[in-house]
């Protein structure tokens, strides 16, 4: 987690000056969770960066599709009250890829995630660098997913205790797979300044 909040906070001081705002770091960072969660897997972040003095606020994606996340992403942008870091983990990089463009963004971060580009999918991402072995989406008749509970932990949340991966495991959210496979049709890292960690 370290690294991440040392990219977090070069993003900020780094997007203040692309913005064009003082040489103070910009203060707000919105946080994008990813497929198969919720945003309180960005707790730890969270505490550290509030810690630290920043305005922390974490979308809930609804999961639903891709253009109800965006919009939920803008949602918290427009509650902003000035430059933001717009942050994206997994799915939530392709989230913040999309709704990136918005004038509040002074820069994106992608943890571990999507950087789709323009025309491209997840899905298309996923076909370029496929997921570990273990990482299994089970559609429903729905159109809906979940992972695997037996390959849960393994594919999603190996990095955990037992009982927190048993504790994710079963409160994951499915995700419409259609939101998955929905093209970006703008590219925010190709304009506005980004770090990938």
């Amino acid at each position: 987690m370290t690294n991440v909040l040392k990219t977090i906070a070069a993003a900020a001081v780094a997007g203040s000056v692309a913005f064009g705002a003082s040489a103070e770091p910009v203060r707000n960072i919105v946080l994008v969770h990813g497929a198969f969660a919720d945003g309180s897997g960005w707790r730890g972040v969270y505490d550290e960066l509030t810690a630290r003095g920043y305005v922390v606020s974490i979308v809930q994606n609804p999961l639903t599709s891709f253009a109800d996340d965006v919009a939920a992403t803008q949602r918290v942008l427009n509650r902003q009250d000035g430059p933001v870091i717009l942050v994206g983990h997994s799915y939530g990089g392709s989230v913040i890829t999309e709704a990136g463009t918005d004038p509040k963004v002074a820069g994106l971060v992608y943890v571990a995630a999507f950087a789709p580009e323009v025309g491209k999918s997840t899905l298309d991402q996923y076909a370029e660098i496929p997921p570990p072995p273990n990482f299994v989406p089970e559609e429903q008749p729905d159109g809906f997913a979940y992972l695997n509970g037996e390959k849960f932990r393994a594919g999603f949340a190996g990095d955990t205790s037992e009982a927190d991966a048993a504790f994710l495991r079963d409160s994951q959210v499915p995700i419409a797979m259609a939101a998955l496979a929905a093209p970006v049709t703008v590219a925010a890292w190709k304009t506005k300044p980004s770090w990938y960690i």
